[in-house]
Parts: structure tokens; C-alpha cells; sequence
């Protein structure tokens, strides 16, 4: 039944007093865990820690924790200093864990041999993440997706035999050495053994093809026992792909092991959709998201914090990820995140929240190189306003534990008409109240809620929301109801301190139980108070920070009630430490707070000028700031205050882009180019599920080793007289390109068209370049090819997709009587290069010289100015070197930007310091600035930077201008140490 506001006005009363909710008629049972603060921050204290979970949440160390958590992945931040950064920000902006993915190709560039150093050091990442203070979702595949090349797997397993993603028991081989190489490394980190914060492991990655075949689950089996033996006891889980339900507990073999299995689904639903119900509020079934395993916690292992983009742009109509940031921006956030917390979802994954950068040969054929992916975090590190609805969110599931359990109650009637939904549910031990408002229609409207015996009336804007609590503790006090949202509780020195939040200008009342008249002062900003029927009424328009401190009126310690608006709730910052909570107001950022004796020793970022305040434990007097004394003074809040604002961030100085020399390559396409030592094209099958051509030979780049960037490819024959042209089959990902020439002359290029919305998910394309060709006298010829041969395809559906053809696929002539029989050989990337990984070259003859390396000679290369016009097919290599000028207590991020006349069919390779860090192609854009990451780039140093120009000849190209950009500067940052170029 529906509840009319008197009624629920009554019970809501009844629990905001604290009384009994017999009559409530609320539908739930009583929690297995005991309501209490959630456990501290994670360290790894080297103590035995249990996790484990009931339906309403994970349980660790027999307290509730609701997981809230960000996606990262290190493989898109090639500078391990700044793996520290983006955790740091994760854990200030109130997320509590860190969901990680392991990509298998990114530290594997042979059968065997698996590297975990430098920028593959997964140690190193978890060592920090536990440093930091965040629990950690261990995603090692063995299969990610994730828009990377072939979905994760290695470039050697595409020419492998065995269906992958099967019980197939070569592929399971394979699989076992990468587990066995990834969890040598993962059982170190499990918060189970007290050395690490890893609480959750997951098993395959969206597996939703062979759910009810045999080889399915046992494969799903095998990874569970694999796991298991290699001693990883956390919760173990895999996320499905849709609602579909499938892998609940009990849906395969886990050896007898009962009640360690979680479920887990994924959902990105569009901005423009109404916000579904996977839970609680739902259809039920299987088919209902979180009700497919009622036994587990409510579990969105993948929930769309944004969304990729497709070479040309056409998934935000050539905008880039800013489209996809404004689409789903904070108020997105707050009608979904908060929609699926009403519905019990308690564990909450935001893919992604940093999405950084998919450089050198890393990314999928569906992707450029940013992943940005329009998340809270860009890719440059900047925070956005994203972050907003996540701080506010994350840090009240941190001091609110009543949210960790939370029963359906009854439907309230809010009025707002059918574009306002209301979500009410209450606990079931401390009938706490909570109840959700979301506006899907444009327009705000003002809701009606029954709260507390009386109609509050609420805000709600156009495409938001909002949650609204009753009965719940604000330390020694109990609050009645608040219209603005409670983001923060905690107490500090000799006071408790409670944080509201809203929209700027709105008018907030908030009601607190009292049972004798207090004292109230108004400190800062402006509040109306009044005192009646045993309870504190506070009236405040909510504009910068409001400060109410109330005393007495039965309580001992004193509250202070400060309300923020969105803007200045993210200069809020709370910090748990083990002498007691710390709250920090004013800078951009708070890293780190540690309390040494009578000092507070805090780290952070500014931007501008700012504010210092700060609510400590009792005896804190002094206050250091990024390693210097600040002068504080006692404020009446309470608190501390800087005498002198925080200073901002310094001046970033950027050099022009000068003295660029320039050298033509691709000798390969001469006639007399000597491919003696190139590996001959002999095969005559292929594992590929690319048809390989009756006529032969094997032509696939994977099957004679070269797994990433352009293959070259050389055919003589003799005679062809005659011939009126020659057909060249070709298979590639995304946007690739062959070229040829004949006998040293250029025969032309062809280009894959750029994805429209019928194939932006398509990754593998297919196409026969015609050139025509003059008759050719008999005797010996030579027919040079370059592929620009993309990247491979994911295997989304588990059908061996990433095993499609890569290069030329067949060659056929135009020629009265019998076609010539063309011998070939073929060169690609050599060896993997021993700092930077097998993905980051191809097989350009620069590549293969060390062209794009810093330490190459490039004297005698002729000098060149930008911007350039030129007209060749082929490719040229531009080098140049600069030198910036950061402050060392600044962190500036710094991008490379491209631009040109659109119409110019050119593309460019971007080398930094020998670091692939991306591709440009001019005419399809939509990608112009690339991010160039600190550690890769030395910013108080002499940086090399080199780019490949590959053109078609068809039109004048570039490069044109080239420049860097700043893309964002702070005030503070980490330590950064250089990543290694040699």
C-alpha cells in the first residue's frame, strides 16, 4: 500500500524519537551483523582479517562495509609515481576501494614470459592502493574486454591453438601459467592475510556465451579451483554481462566450497533512459539484477561512469569525451548512483573514474587512443564536477552505517505527479528512515514528503535527485529530518560536527531532536532558528558554508552544523587517523593527514589561493602544510584557521615547438631493398578464424609473430605481362590502411571507412585494394605493401573473435593466362622493446632503427620548419627536442596538441622520450590534444619528442601546428620519479 503523508509522518516521527516501528508495517527482518561504525580504512597491519558477506552487504572483520569504488587501470597511466595521485584523489573524494583490471597482454610479449616491473609493477600498484587506504576489486581476467586489444589477451595466443574462453584444455594451459604468474603476486596483497587490501577477486570478465554448455562451466570451474590452490581465500565473483542472471551461487562446480561466491552484473544505461530499478524496486527474478541471487549483497561490479568513443567521433557527434562528461554529468550521477543504492546495491563500481590513456598499440579497434572515457577523474588528472555527487556519496556511506542495511518499506506519496519517484526503506534494527527523490522530468518540482509528523517541501531539480534521512545519529544528537542531504559526521576535538549539502540558493530546513532549548549561534553565513515541541528547527539558503553551533539543551557536546553548497562541499575533507577524525576546509585537495604529538601534518594541492581550516582531536595546536608551518589561530567554530591563505599554483612556462629535423623512410618500397633477413612467408594454415585462401600461403601477420603495428610485406614473381591490375585482400581493425608500390613506383593507398553508428562496435573489417598497373615486360618484379594493420578485435562473445586476420590476406592479377606466383616475406615489430613492453612499436623502419628513441642520432637529418605541406606516399619522421619550465612543487599536466587543415589525409604516430603515446589521424579525428604523462615527460628537463607521419599522397600533409598545452596545474602533487627511456 501507499502511504498518505500523515501516516508516514507518524512512523517517521515515532524513528526519529527513537521509539518502537511495530505498527510500520515495513517489510524486513533483522540484520545479521550488528549495526555499528563501519571498520576503519584498510592498512595492511599484517593482522588476519576475515571477509565475508549476507544479503545486505560484505562483511569485514564482522562489520558492514559498503564498497564504493572507482575504476583504475595502471596500464593507462605509464608513470607508476602517478598511480599514487589518482588513488590519493580517489580516496579524498570519498571513495573507499579501487576496482583494478590486469591486462595479460600488457605483461606478456611471449608463451612463458610474464613481466611485472617497471610499468607493469602490479606489486607496486597494490602496495600503493594499501598505502593510500583503499580496498581493492582484483580483476585479472584471464579475458578483460575493456577496450583493449583483443579484449586483454596476448598477441601470441591469436595464433595459438584451442578456443579460447573454453574448458579447451590447450587454451587452459596457457590461461593457468597467467594465473599462476598474476597470483604469485595477488596472495601477497590479500587483506585476509593483513598484508595487502585486496577483498575481492573476480573470475572472467562478462562470460555470457557458453553459460549452460558444458565447456562453460567448466571452464568457470577450472578458474575457480586454479584461483583457489594458488591460495586466494577472499570472495570470489564474476560480473554478467547484462541482467541475465547468469553465474549465480550454485550455477557451476566450486569443489564443496559454499557461501564464498558472489554475483555480480554490469549495467550502462543511456542519460536519456529513466534510471532502472536492479533491486529492491524492481521486477525481481533473474532477470532483476541484484534479485537474481537474494542471498548475496547487491552487486554492480560495472556501472557507466561515461562511455568510449569510436575513431571519427560519432558516438557524441565528433564532441569527444566533453560530450560524454556533459551527458553524464553530477546530476546523472545522482539520479542513477542514488537510485541504485535505493534499490541495495552495496558494493558499486564506477567504470570508469580515471579512464587515462590507451597508448601505443593498447587500445581496441573501438577506441582511439584517449579513455578519457568522460569520467570524474579526466585524463589528465584534473578533478571535474563529476566528483561532486561521488564526495558527497562515498563519504556518507562511510559515516552513516545505517545505509549498509536497508530494508523496502512502504511506498510514501511524495506528490511532484508521475516524474517523481520516491524510494523509502528503513533499517531493520535502528529503523533509521531513508528515502530517495528523483525528478525524471526537466523541470524541478517541489516534493511533499511526510517526515517527521509534518510535509517537508523539497527541491528536486530537473534530471536529479536527492536522499533525504530520518532517525539518524549525528553523535550525541538525533536528527529529525533535513531537506538538504547529510554528507558528513564525525567528531573532533570537544564537538560533534554534521555536513549537509545542496544545490546553491536553495532554501534548507533542518530539524533536530532536542529535548530542552538550546543555545545557537550562528558563526558564519545566514541561518534562522527556532526551538519548539522538543525539537531545534535551523532555516538556512544554502550559498558557500553556513556554521550553526548549538549547545546544551540536554546534550554535553556541543554540535556544530555546517551547510554547504556543491562547490564548497568538495573543499570539505575528511580524514580518519588513528588519534581521531580530522576535517579539513578550504584547499583544492587533502592527500594525506597524520597527527604527530600537538601537530597535524597535512598534504595537499591548491590551485587558487585558499583557505585553511581544520577540526582536529584535542590538543592539535599547530598545523604543517606540505611539509611547512602554517601560523593558525582558534576560531569559534571550534577549529583551526591559517593566518594567511594557502598560496596557488605557480606559473607553468611551455616552449614553442622549434628546430624540427625531418628524414624520409619506407626504403622497404625500393626495388632493390635487401629483405633477405625478413621471415619468409611459408605457411600453409592458420589458427585464425580468418579463412586462409586455397591458392595459399599464410599471409596473416600474428602467424609469423608480429602481433602489433604496421607489417611490411615484399612478393617478386616474374612475368605479369599483361596485367591491367593487381587485387590485394586485406584484413585490419578500425581505420586501417594499406599502401603498395611496384617495383619502387606507388601503386596507391586504401583506407577502411570510418565507423558510422550502424558499425561503431565492429572490429574487425575486410577489403580488396584494385590498383591498376601498366603491362609489365617479363622478367623479375616486386610488389611492396605496407598494412597499417590496427589492432585485433575483442572477444566479446567468447567465439575467438580476437583470432581474426591481421594484413594481407591474398593478392590476385588482372592477367590473361596464368597469374604469377608470388614468393613473399614479411618483417613487423622486432623484438619487444625491454623498458616499454611489446605494445609500444611496429614494424615502421624507424621503429625498427630507434628512430622515435631518445638517445638516437638524428645530426644529420635535414632541418625542418612546421607547418608542412607535403605530397608523398609513405612515411616521414620529424625530431625535435624541448624543455620545460614547472616549478617543483607544482603538478602541471601537459598535452600535445595537433592541428590542420581537416581536409589533409595524414596520421601520426606521437613519440615521447621513445614512449608510443598515441595516434593522430587528421581527417578523422576527433582526437587533437594527447595527454603526455609526468615521469614519461620530465618537466624540469630536456625531453625528446618524435612523430611518424604516414600519408597516402592523395592530399597535402602535415604535420601543421604542434604545440603543447596545459592542460591543468595544482599546487602540490606527489613526488614524481622519471620513467625510465633507456
Amino acid at each position: 500500500m501507499v502511504l498518505n503523508r500523515r501516516t508516514f509522518g507518524a512512523i517517521a516521527g515515532s524513528a526519529a524519537l527513537g521509539l518502537s516501528l511495530g505498527g510500520s508495517g515495513a517489510v524486513c527482518a533483522a540484520a545479521t551483523a550488528p549495526t555499528g561504525p563501519a571498520p576503519g580504512p584498510p592498512v595492511p597491519d599484517g593482522r588476519a582479517h576475515t571477509v565475508g558477506f549476507d544479503r545486505y552487504s560484505l562483511l569485514v572483520d564482522g562489520g558492514r562495509v559498503v564498497l564504493w569504488s572507482g575504476e583504475v587501470h595502471p596500464f593507462r597511466l605509464p608513470s607508476p609515481s602517478l598511480w599514487r595521485d589518482v588513488l590519493e584523489k580517489l580516496r579524498a573524494y570519498g571513495y573507499n576501494t579501487v576496482s583494478v583490471y590486469v591486462a595479460w597482454n600488457y605483461h606478456s610479449p611471449a608463451p612463458g614470459a610474464y613481466d611485472f616491473t617497471g610499468v607493469r609493477d602490479l606489486d607496486l600498484f597494490l602496495r600503493t592502493a594499501a598505502e593510500t587506504g583503499l580496498y581493492v576489486i582484483l580483476r585479472p581476467g584471464p579475458y578483460i574486454n575493456a577496450e583493449v586489444d583483443a579484449g586483454g589477451f596476448p598477441g601470441w595466443l591469436t595464433a595459438t591453438p584451442g578456443t579460447a574462453r573454453t574448458s579447451d584444455p590447450t587454451y587452459l594451459s596457457y590461461v593457468d601459467e597467467w594465473l599462476t604468474a598474476v597470483n604469485r603476486i595477488a596472495v601477497r596483497h590479500l587483506y585476509t592475510r593483513g598484508t595487502g587490501t585486496v577483498v575481492l577477486y573476480q573470475l572472467e570478465n562478462e562470460y555470457a556465451n557458453h553459460v549452460t554448455a558444458p565447456e562453460g562451466r567448466a571452464y568457470m570451474a577450472h578458474l575457480y579451483a586454479k584461483v583457489r590452490a594458488d591460495g586466494i581465500d577472499v570472495p570470489l565473483f564474476h560480473n554478467d554481462k547484462g541482467r541475465n542472471g547468469h553465474w549465480t551461487p550454485g550455477s557451476f562446480d566450486t569443489g564443496g566450497e559454499h557461501g564464498r561466491w558472489l554475483y555480480g552484473f554490469d549495467g550502462y544505461p543511456s542519460p536519456s533512459e529513466t534510471p532502472p530499478d536492479w533491486g529492491y524496486f524492481g521486477p525481481g527474478g533473474t532477470k532483476g539484477g541484484s534479485t537474481a541471487s537474494p542471498g548475496t549483497p547487491g552487486f554492480l561490479a560495472e556501472f557507466g561512469g561515461g562511455w568510449f568513443d569510436p575513431w571519427g567521433g560519432v558516438e557524441f557527434g565528433g564532441k569527444g569525451y566533453a560530450e560524454s562528461r556533459r551527458t553524464r554529468d553530477a546530476a546523472y550521477e545522482r539520479r542513477f548512483y542514488l537510485t541504485n543504492l535505493a534499490n541495495g546495491i552495496k558494493i558499486h563500481n564506477v567504470y570508469m573514474t580515471f579512464g587515462g590513456t590507451s597508448w601505443g598499440w593498447l587500445p581496441a579497434p573501438v577506441v582511439y587512443t584517449s579513455y578519457d572515457y568522460g569520467a570524474a577523474l579526466d585524463e589528465a588528472r584534473r578533478p571535474t564536477a563529476k566528483l561532486v555527487p561521488m564526495h558527497q556519496i562515498g563519504h556518507l556511506l562511510q559515516c552513516l552505517p545505517e545505509l549498509a542495511a536497508l530494508d523496502r518499506a512502504e511506498d510514501i506519496d511524495a506528490g511532484g505527479g508521475p516524474g517523481l519517484r520516491a524510494y523509502h526503506l528503513v533499517h531493520p534494527d535502528t529503523r533509521a528512515h531513508v528515502c530517495v527523490l528523483r525528478n525524471d522530468t526537466a523541470a524541478e518540482i517541489t516534493a511533499a514528503v511526510p517526515l517527521a509528523g509534518t510535509t517537508v517541501r523539497v527541491p528536486v531539480p530537473g534530471r536529479d535527485a536527492r536522499l533525504l534521512a530520518t532517525g539518524i545519529s549525528l553523535g550525541e544528537r538525533t536528527l529529525r529530518y533535513s531537506s538538504a542531504q547529510p554528507m558528513l559526521r564525525l567528531t573532533a576535538g570537544r564537538q560533534d560536527i554534521a555536513v549537509f549539502t545542496g544545490r546553491a540558493g536553495e532554501a534548507t530546513r533542518t530539524v533536530l531532536e532536542c529535548a530542552d532549548r538550546p543555545a545557537v549561534t550562528v558563526l558564519g553565513g545566514s541561518a534562522r532558528h527556532a526551538y519548539e515541541d522538543g525539537a531545534l528547527r535551523v532555516d538556512a539558503r544554502l550559498g558557500g558554508l553556513t556554521r550553526v553551533l548549538i549547545e546544551g539543551g540536554g546534550v554535553t557536546r556541543p554540535l556544530l552544523l555546517l551547510l554547504a553548497d556543491d562547490e564548497t562541499s568538495v573543499r570539505l575533507w575528511r580524514r580518519d587517523t588513528p588519534s581521531g577524525a580530522v576535517l579539513v576546509y578550504g584547499p583544492a585537495l587533502l592527500r594525506t593527514a597524520a597527527l604527530r604529538g600537538t601537530t597535524a601534518h597535512l598534504t595537499g594541492d591548491t590551485v587558487e589561493d585558499a583557505d585553511l581550516e581544520v577540526w582536529a582531536p584535542r590538543g592539535v595546536g599547530e598545523v604543517v602544510w606540505n611539509g611547512v608551518a602554517r601560523p593558525m589561530r582558534p576560531t569559534r567554530c571550534g577549529g583551526l584557521r591559517a593566518v594567511r591563505r594557502l598560496p596557488g599554483a605557480g606559473p607553468v612556462r611551455l616552449p614553442a615547438l622549434t628546430g624540427w629535423r625531418r628524414k624520409e623512410e619506407n626504403p622497404e618500397s625500393a626495388a632493390g631493398f635487401d629483405d633477405s633477413a625478413w621471415r619468409a612467408a611459408d605457411l600453409t594454415s592458420s589458427h585464425s578464424t580468418t579463412p586462409v585462401p586455397a591458392a595459399g600461403p599464410v599471409l596473416f601477420a600474428d602467424d609469423y609473430g608480429f602481433h602489433y603495428g604496421d607489417v611490411w610485406y615484399r612478393g617478386r614473381f616474374e612475368g605479369a605481362a599483361g596485367a591491367g591490375a593487381v587485387s590485394l585482400a586485406y584484413v585490419t581493425g578500425t581505420q586501417g590502411l594499406l599502401m603498395a608500390w611496384l617495383d619502387g613506383q606507388p601503386l596507391g593507398t586504401h583506407r577502411m571507412p570510418v565507423p558510422d553508428k550502424d558499425t561503431v562496435r565492429k572490429g574487425t573489417w575486410s577489403a580488396t585494394a584494385t590498383f591498376p598497373v601498366a603491362a609489365r615486360a617479363p622478367g623479375p618484379h616486386v610488389l611492396s605493401v605496407l598494412v597499417r594493420r590496427m589492432q585485433h578485435d575483442e572477444d566479446g562473445r567468447a567465439n575467438d573473435t580476437h583470432k581474426a586476420g591481421r594484413g594481407l590476406a591474398s593478392v590476385t592479377f588482372d592477367v590473361d593466362g596464368a597469374p604469377p606466383a608470388v614468393r613473399w616475406r614479411l618483417q613487423g615489430a622486432t623484438t619487444a622493446d625491454p623498458v616499454r613492453g611489446p605494445l609500444n612499436t611496429g614494424g615502421l623502419y624507424g621503429e625498427r632503427h630507434g628512430w622515435h628513441l631518445p638517445g638516437f642520432a638524428d645530426g644529420d637529418w635535414q632541418p625542418a620548419v612546421l607547418p608542412r605541406a607535403d605530397r608523398r606516399q609513405g612515411v616521414v619522421w620529424y625530431r625535435t627536442r624541448f624543455r620545460p619550465a614547472v616549478d617543483p612543487g607544482t603538478d602541471a599536466s601537459i598535452g600535445l596538441t595537433l592541428t590542420d587543415d581537416p581536409d589533409r589525409a595524414y596520421r601520426v604516430q606521437i613519440f615521447l622520450n621513445g614512449w608510443n603515446m598515441g595516434q593522430y589521424i587528421n581527417d578523422v579525428g576527433p582526437q587533437h590534444t594527447f595527454v603526455l604523462p609526468n615521469g614519461v615527460l620530465d618537466t624540469r628537463g630536456t625531453n625528446t619528442l618524435a612523430l611518424a607521419i604516414l600519408a597516402d599522397g592523395t592530399t597535402a600533409s602535415g604535420p601543421g601546428r604542434v604545440e603543447l598545452t596545459l592542460l591543468g596545474r595544482a599546487a602540490g602533487g606527489v613526488p614524481v620519479s622519471p620513467v625510465r627511456s633507456t
